[in-house]
């Protein structure tokens, strides 16, 4: 009972204490300009990546199998790491990756573990046959053919509202270059 209550209590807040969790990263954030053009570079492969995944998910009505999801099962997911892992740099700050290390420690593998669960309720056949191919979260390229990479929706990137991670991703950004440029504040 307790592990379904801090399951359901870590599942429900993952975006509240990420948003707290960036708050402590510009807290900690020294940053510096090579090591932030570093970090932006690395967010935009992030964006990049959940903008891609993001076109080719129709949540909880079909089985995400084309575009990213042919590599990863969780490309969001592995996107969401690298825009924390660029932040991380972008802040040149060990207290601020530390408290990204401790958000994706803490909260990824808990929500990646209830989301693996959820597409085996909604899919059984399917999703069995697709978790023997396609990796949890670490993508494997040698396994991207078994499955035909359907089109690019930007529809289903606005419905999945993913322009939400670019505009809090720009803010970031922004904080941090005035942060460099204010470093009192």
């Amino acid at each position: 009972m307790a592990d379904l209550n801090l399951t359901k209590f870590i599942t429900r807040w993952r975006v509240r204490a990420g948003t707290l969790g960036v708050l402590g990263v510009l807290v900690f954030a020294r940053p510096a300009w090579i090591p932030l053009l570093a970090g932006f570079g690395l967010s935009l492969l992030g964006l990049g990546l959940r903008a891609w995944a993001a076109g080719h998910l129709r949540k909880e009505k079909i089985l995400a199998v084309s575009g990213p999801y042919r590599w990863t099962r969780n490309p969001l997911y592995l996107g969401s790491l690298l825009i924390g892992a660029a932040m991380a740099v972008g802040s040149w700050s060990w207290g601020a990756a530390a408290i990204l290390a401790a958000y994706f420690l803490v909260f990824y593998p808990v929500v990646i573990n209830e989301e693996r669960k959820r597409m085996k309720a909604l899919f059984p056949a399917d999703y069995e046959t697709y978790g023997k191919r396609v990796p949890l979260f670490f993508p494997s390229f040698r396994k991207a053919s078994a499955y035909q990479n359907g089109p690019f929706s930007r529809a289903l990137y606005r419905k999945n509202k993913e322009q939400r991670a670019l505009i809090g991703t720009v803010i970031f950004w922004i904080v941090l270059i005035a942060r460099m440029y204010f470093p009192g504040s």
